[in-house]
């Protein structure tokens, strides 16, 4: 039997697939209306508000079916509760670019992802090339613009 790959997050990507979930469940009676509606007007071979509120159906039950599956696979990270001198998942990492800017990124899970508020994937290229570094190590991560190069300055655990 095949395991399932577990999915690491931080609380509030948990929060926010609950949301998202609720959101979608509380739409099924509005789409059952919908396709009752559309299924009184006749013919359904040619009625478009019958296929389009079926295939609405369609998207939100895969959308459900989807985040239940994150949600069954969640392992929940507090960052706070982390210390080391290693970059691990949660970790805000404080980075010095080529010409010894600061960059500031927490290493996040998939859904919690959002590179312009500082949050990266621990699967970007990035995030890969971070897990398991130290202060003052130098990293090298080729990503689509081209090769970076980044040096670790400091690790919080926030």
């Amino acid at each position: 039997m095949a395991t399932a790959e577990k999915m690491p997050m931080l609380i509030e990507g948990q929060r926010m697939l609950i949301a998202d979930l609720s959101r979608l469940k509380a739409e099924r009676p509005e789409i059952i209306d919908s396709i009752e509606e559309a299924r009184a007007h006749g013919d359904l071979s040619e009625n478009a508000e019958y296929h389009a509120a079926k295939e609405r159906q369609g998207q939100v039950e895969a959308m459900i079916s989807d985040i239940e599956d994150r949600l069954s696979r969640a392992v929940v990270i507090d960052p706070t509760t982390l210390s080391g001198d290693k970059i691990v998942f949660g970790a805000t990492v404080t980075l010095l670019d080529e010409d010894e800017k600061p960059v500031k990124y927490q290493i996040v899970g998939q859904t919690e992802a959002d590179a312009k508020s500082g949050r990266i994937s621990y699967n970007s290229p990035l995030g890969r090339a971070l897990i398991g570094r130290k202060i003052d190590e130098d990293i090298e991560v080729t990503v689509p613009s081209g090769d970076k190069y980044y040096q670790v300055s400091k690790i919080e655990f926030i």
